[in-house]
């Protein structure tokens, strides 16, 4: 006999959330009928729904615009954030010489310095990934340090009693064994990267510059059209979602053979 549903924990992992989603969409769709709320106060499900349905052109387009931005960001934090992390390994004077200017970096309020860089750089997409780059590096930088840094002592000595190369130690040791750690600023920066780039927009639409999902939200707000301001909330809310989930897969796909975070445990 096959496992029962309820006892697959594939199946739980899907189910269990989603049910709680309906659960709670259902609710906020009764009590919006119950007080008869005004869409233009509070809409329902279904008028968000309703308006995803009507204006997908324009949200698609400023969904596609908000991607373009979130995805350049996360590759140029993560190419950054990783070659910082290497620089960090090879010097523990390096490391305690810039590390604090990453932190820095992580510190300083993005909404304070986002009006500068927007009028700084003239191109205004180059501009919102330069502020999402800011938010969503640290996490890579690190995770990724940490990571490298956080070697079994009883390899390490015996990679340097067989007196392997630094090179040799930084392929086969410590980045394998910094994987697990990457992965996890990974998840933690794809979300990053994408507030950065919806707060980015915030200020740009704000100063008149047309963005993505953030300037839709605005306009949507000056205009009363609650429902699509939710339609394009909910858009950046599923984005964000996906993000994760797609870090989480390839997170599983590189360690799923070989690390014990991502090793099935048998019941």
């Amino acid at each position: 006999m096959g496992t029962p549903l309820i006892q697959n924990e594939n199946f739980v992992k899907i189910a269990a959330p989603l049910a709680v989603g309906i659960l709670f969409l259902l609710l906020w769709e009764g009590a919006v009928v119950a007080m008869e709320m005004p869409h233009y106060i509070l809409p329902g499900p279904s008028a968000i729904g309703e308006s995803l349905l009507n204006d997908w052109r324009p949200l698609l387009a400023a969904l596609m615009i908000t991607l373009k931005v979130t995805f350049m960001a996360f590759a140029i934090s993560v190419v950054l954030g990783v070659a910082a992390s290497l620089l960090f390994v090879q010097s523990k004077w390096i490391e305690l010489s810039l590390f604090p200017y990453a932190v820095l970096m992580q510190v300083t309020p993005v909404v304070a310095i986002a009006p500068l860089i927007i009028i700084w750089i003239d191109d205004t997409t180059w501009a919102l990934t330069v502020c999402a780059v800011i938010i969503a590096i640290f996490p890579i930088i690190s995770n990724t340090t940490l990571g490298l840094r956080s070697v079994d002592p009883n390899l390490l000595s015996m990679f340097r009693m067989y007196r392997s190369s630094r090179w040799q130690e930084l392929i086969r040791l410590r980045i394998p064994g910094a994987l697990p750690y990457f992965f996890g600023g990974l998840r933690i920066s794809s979300g990053l990267a994408l507030i950065g780039a919806v707060v980015a927009e915030f200020v740009a639409g704000t100063g008149g510059a047309k963005a993505g999902l953030a300037y839709m939200i605005l306009q949507s707000g000056y205009n009363l059209q609650i429902p699509r301001m939710f339609a394009a909330l909910a858009l950046i809310t599923l984005t964000g979602i996906a993000l994760f989930a797609l870090m989480v897969w390839l997170s599983d796909r590189a360690l799923r053979n070989w690390h014990e975070s991502a090793l099935k445990v048998e019941h």
